[in-house]
């Protein structure tokens, strides 16, 4: 999808038209129509304040869902974990440390039964 598809998208699941998005976001409608119409690109000042506006991050606009990073609720999380002491972050590491080795071991014990049951019955 490209950036007028999901700037388009994320307008009409906001429950916004073309002309109340060009007002949260001090951009003229018809700026927003070249934009959704793929006629033109916004600058990173507007991709900014179509994100606000929008309540998403600018990635959520720039990027397709498999190219960006965390998404936005792990990324608050994130800095929520960020502002605690560094003992409460280290043990939310360890937390997570161990959440994923717990995960990547489940995946590979999967991995040799099912090698496992190959060679038993072929």
């Amino acid at each position: 999808m490209d950036f007028s598809d999901r700037l388009s998208t994320l307008r009409k699941t906001k429950g916004l038209t073309q002309q109340a998005l060009a007002e949260l976001a001090e951009v003229h409608v018809a700026q927003i129509r070249r934009y959704e119409g793929g006629d033109s690109q916004p600058t990173l000042g507007v991709i900014r304040k179509l994100a606000i506006a929008l309540s998403v991050s600018s990635d959520t606009l720039v990027f397709d869902k498999d190219e960006r990073g965390p998404d936005d609720d792990l990324k608050l999380q994130f800095e929520a974990v960020s502002r605690l002491d560094p003992k409460e972050r280290d043990v939310i590491k360890e937390l997570i440390e161990g959440m994923i080795i717990k995960y990547e071991s489940r995946r590979w014990n999967k991995r040799l039964c099912r090698t496992r049951d190959k060679r038993v019955n072929p």
